[in-house]
C-alpha cells in the first residue's frame, strides 16, 4: 500500500485540490510551463483572458479562447478516474481550478469548479445558455445578437460568493488535503489552504517542489504514476 493510500485509508474527510497539471496527461496544456498556454501568444495572456479584453475586444478574446482552450475530444486520465473513484469509495470531494470538465466526465460525485466550466456558454445580452459547439462557430448569439461567453472566471472578475463559501466549508471539514497539478501560486485558490483545520494533513503530488504550509508532505513524482498505484 502506497503512502498516499495509507493516508487516504486513515482519513475521514478527503479533499483534492487540483490544477492544470492534472489534465496535461489528457493532452490539455497547462498555463505557465515551457510548452504551456501562455507561451502560445506574444500578447499578455492574462489580458487575453480578462474581463477587459472580453469587453473591449471581444473578437480578440474569442479568437484566443476558441483556438487555444477548447479540447472537446480530451478524455479523463488515470488521475481524474482515481479521484472520481475516491469520491465513491471514501468521503472525498474535489475542488478544481480547471475549466475543462474532465473531473465530471470521469464520474466524480462531488466536484466544485472554482473557476467555472468552458463548456457552459451563455449570452451576455439575454442570459440564454447556448451549446458550446455553437459558440465555437460564432461568438454572436443568433437569437438576439448578444456576445456569447464561457461561464468561467476571467482576470478582473471575482469568484462567486457561493463557490467561495462551499470551498471554505470543505477545507474546514477535511482532515486530509491532497494537492495535485497546481503550484498553489494563483489566488484566491492558493489561499484556500489557510481555512484548513489545524490537524489536517497536506500531501502534494508534483514533479517539482512547491511551497506548502508547515508540515506538508511533498511527493516528487509524476501524478499519473502515483494514482495508477492506488487500489480501490
Amino acid at each position: 500500500m502506497t503512502y498516499l493510500q495509507k493516508m487516504m485509508e486513515k482519513a475521514e474527510h478527503i479533499l483534492f485540490l487540483t490544477g492544470a497539471g492534472v489534465s496535461t496527461t489528457s493532452g490539455i496544456p497547462d498555463y505557465r510551463s515551457k510548452t504551456g498556454l501562455y507561451t502560445q501568444t506574444t500578447t499578455d495572456p492574462e489580458y487575453l483572458l480578462s474581463q477587459s479584453c472580453l469587453r473591449q475586444e471581444p473578437a480578440v478574446f474569442y479568437d484566443f479562447v476558441t483556438k487555444h482552450m477548447y479540447y472537446p475530444t480530451a478524455k479523463p486520465n488515470i488521475i481524474h478516474e482515481k479521484m472520481a473513484a475516491a469520491t465513491h469509495h471514501y468521503d472525498a470531494h474535489v475542488i478544481t481550478q480547471n475549466v475543462d470538465g474532465l473531473h465530471q466526465a470521469a464520474g466524480t460525485k462531488d466536484v466544485l469548479e472554482f473557476h467555472g466550466d468552458l463548456y457552459h456558454v451563455y449570452c451576455q445580452k439575454c442570459n440564454e445558455q447556448v451549446d458550446y459547439r455553437e459558440y465555437l462557430k460564432n461568438m454572436v448569439h443568433q437569437h438576439c445578437g448578444g456576445i456569447l461567453r464561457p461561464d468561467v472566471v476571467l482576470y478582473g472578475e471575482t469568484i462567486k460568493q457561493q463557490v467561495l463559501d462551499t470551498a471554505i466549508t470543505l477545507l474546514a471539514q477535511a482532515d486530509l488535503i491532497v494537492v495535485c497539478g497546481t503550484s498553489l501560486r494563483v489566488y484566491p485558490f492558493a489561499g484556500l489552504v489557510q481555512y484548513r483545520k489545524s490537524t489536517a494533513q497536506i500531501v502534494a503530488i508534483n514533479r517539482e517542489k512547491i511551497t506548502l504550509p508547515f508540515g506538508g508532505k511533498m511527493i516528487l513524482e509524476d501524478a499519473a504514476k502515483v494514482f495508477t498505484k492506488l487500489d480501490f
